[in-house]
C-alpha cells in the first residue's frame, strides 16, 4: 500500500467536519430566537433544520458517483468553498432567505465532506487500523452536535446568534489550508456514465421522503396532510423505481451489490438503529429538561454535554478495541447499556434529579459508541475496494434518512400523547398538568427507542468479525 501523511489528512477533514456537525445542531437552539429577530412561524423556522437536512438527503446518494468523477482534492475543495461560503452568507445574514440559502450551501459542503471522509479513511488506512480511525471519526459526529448546543446557548447568551457562525469560519479556513497542503488525490477516476434518470428517482425518492417526515415531525396534525402523505408516497414510489433501475444497470449511480454482503446488511442495520435512538432521544430529552423540568436551554444543553463528550472521547477507544477484539465483544454489551439506560429513561419523572438524569444520558452515550463505529467499520470492511464509494454513499444516505424518520415519529409519539393526556386532564392549562403530558409523552418516546434497541440487539447476535483478505485489496495508484 502507498504512504500517506494520514495525520495531516485526518486533521484537515476531521476539523472540517466538527464545525459542520457543529453548525447543524448549534442553530437549533437559536430557533426561538430568531423566529422573534426575523418575525417567522415556528413552522418556517423549522425550515432552517428541514432544508439542511434536505439538502444531505438529495446530496447524499450522488456522492458515490461524484468519487468516482472527481478527484479527492476537487470534491475537498468543492465542499470547503460552500462550506466557507455559506458560514460567510449565514454570519452576515440579515433576514431568513439569508440565512436558509447559507444553510443550503453549508449543507452542501457537508452533504460531500462525510461520504469523502469515510471513503478516504478506507483508502489510506490499513483494515487492523481502520476501527481506530473510524473512532475519530465517531469522536466528529457525536461530540461537535453534542456541544452545538451548548456553546450556542452561551454565544446567544453573551453576544448573538451571529455568532456562531463567526466563531466557525476561521476553523473552516484554516481545515481547507491545512487539506490543500497534505491532502492527496487518493481515489481512482473511472467517470462512469452518469444516467439522468438515476439522478433524477434518486432526488425524488431521497428527497420526498426525508422532506415527507420532516414534516410530519412538525405535529400530529401534520402526519395526515396532503403534503406529507403526498412526498411519501411519491418518495416511496420512485425509491422502488430507482432500487430497480440500479439493479439492472451495467454501471448503476449507487451500487446496490454492497447490500449483498451480510456483515455490512448488520453494520448498516446497527447503524440506522443508533441513529433513530440517538435523535428520538436527542430531541425529546432537551424539550423535557425545558418544558418538563423548567431548566434553561443553557442549563438543558449542559446536562447532555458530559454524556457526549464521553461519546466523542471513548469513540477512537472503542475503534482500538474493535481493531483488537473484533465487534461481537462490544456491540452485543452496548446495546445491552443502552436498553437499560431506555427503560430508566422510559420512567423519568419532573421528580428525578439532574443528576440521575446525567448519569442516565452518560450511559446511553458510552452504550452507543459501543455500538456505531464497530458495527460501521466490521461493514464496511467486507466490501470490495471498488464498492467503497457505494458502500459509503449507501450507509450515509440512509442514516440521513432513518433520522428524519427518527425525529418524526419520536415527535408524534411525543406529542400525541400530550394531547391524550391533557384530553382527560380536568385542568388541561395548568402549568402542573402541562408538565406532566410532557412526561407522559416522553417516556412513550423512550419506550419507542428502548424497541428499536432490542430489534437491534436480536440483529447484533448475528454479527461476526470480517477477515479482510488482503491479496484482494487493491494498492491505490
Amino acid at each position: 500500500m502507498k504512504q500517506y501523511n494520514t495525520r495531516a489528512i485526518m486533521a484537515s477533514l476531521l476539523i472540517c467536519g466538527f464545525v459542520g456537525m457543529f453548525s447543524e445542531t448549534a442553530l437549533n437552539i437559536a430557533i426561538s430566537n430568531l423566529m422573534d429577530v426575523f418575525q417567522i412561524s415556528a413552522a418556517t423556522a423549522q425550515w432552517l433544520t428541514t432544508g439542511f437536512l434536505l439538502t444531505l438527503g438529495i446530496l447524499m446518494p450522488l456522492t458515490g458517483l461524484l468519487l468516482q468523477w472527481f478527484t479527492t482534492r476537487q470534491l475537498f475543495i468543492g465542499s470547503l468553498t460552500s462550506s466557507i461560503i455559506g458560514t460567510l452568507i449565514a454570519a452576515l445574514a440579515f433576514n431568513f432567505e439569508m440565512l436558509m440559502i447559507a444553510r443550503v450551501l453549508q449543507a452542501a459542503g457537508m452533504g460531500l465532506l462525510l461520504p469523502l471522509m469515510f471513503n478516504t479513511i478506507l483508502v489510506v488506512y490499513p483494515p487492523e487500523k481502520r476501527g481506530a480511525a473510524m473512532g475519530f471519526v465517531g469522536l466528529v459526529i457525536m461530540f461537535a452536535p453534542a456541544t452545538g448546543p451548548t456553546i450556542a446557548g452561551i454565544l446567544i447568551e453573551y453576544l448573538n446568534w451571529h455568532y456562531i457562525f463567526w466563531i466557525s469560519l476561521p476553523f473552516l479556513i484554516l481545515g481547507l489550508l491545512v487539506g490543500l497542503k497534505y491532502l492527496e488525490n487518493v481515489t481512482d477516476i473511472t467517470k462512469p456514465r452518469i444516467d439522468l434518470l438515476s439522478v433524477v428517482l434518486s432526488t425524488i425518492g431521497f428527497g420526498g421522503v426525508v422532506f415527507g417526515f420532516s414534516k410530519a415531525g412538525e405535529g400530529v396534525e401534520s402526519i395526515t396532510s396532503t403534503v406529507v402523505v403526498t412526498s411519501i408516497v411519491v418518495g416511496v414510489v420512485a425509491l422502488v423505481l430507482f432500487a430497480l433501475r440500479q439493479i439492472f444497470m451495467r454501471e448503476p449511480m449507487m451500487d446496490l451489490r454492497v447490500l449483498k454482503y451480510p456483515m455490512y446488511n448488520v453494520g448498516l442495520l446497527m447503524v440506522l438503529s443508533c441513529m433513530m435512538i440517538i435523535l428520538s432521544s436527542m430531541i425529546i430529552l432537551p424539550m423535557f429538561l425545558q418544558n418538563g423540568m423548567r431548566l434553561s436551554a443553557f442549563a438543558a444543553g449542559l446536562m447532555l454535554l458530559p454524556g457526549s463528550a464521553l461519546n466523542g472521547m471513548l469513540s477512537p477507544r472503542m475503534g482500538r478495541l474493535f481493531d483488537k477484539y473484533g465487534p461481537k465483544w462490544l456491540v452485543i454489551p452496548g446495546l445491552v447499556m443502552v436498553a437499560v439506560m431506555l427503560w430508566f429513561f422510559s420512567h423519568i419523572s419532573i421528580e428525578s434529579s439532574v443528576a440521575f438524569i446525567v448519569l442516565l444520558h452518560i450511559g446511553l452515550m458510552i452504550g452507543i459508541s459501543m455500538v456505531w463505529m464497530p458495527a460501521q467499520t466490521n461493514g464496511l470492511n467486507q466490501l470490495p475496494p471498488e464498492l467503497y464509494p457505494h458502500g459509503t454513499a449507501v450507509m450515509n444516505t440512509l442514516q440521513q434518512v432513518a433520522g428524519a424518520i427518527g425525529t418524526a415519529v419520536a415527535i408524534i409519539i411525543l406529542t400525541s400523547g400530550m394531547e391524550n393526556y391533557l384530553h382527560n386532564s380536568p385542568a388541561p392549562s395548568k402549568q402542573t398538568e402541562m408538565a406532566n403530558a410532557m412526561t407522559l409523552g416522553s417516556q412513550n418516546v423512550f419506550l419507542f427507542a428502548m424497541i428499536v434497541t432490542l430489534i437491534g440487539l436480536a440483529i447484533a447476535f448475528f454479527i461476526r468479525r470480517v477477515v479482510v483478505n488482503h491479496s484482494s485489496m487493491n494498492s491505490p495508484h
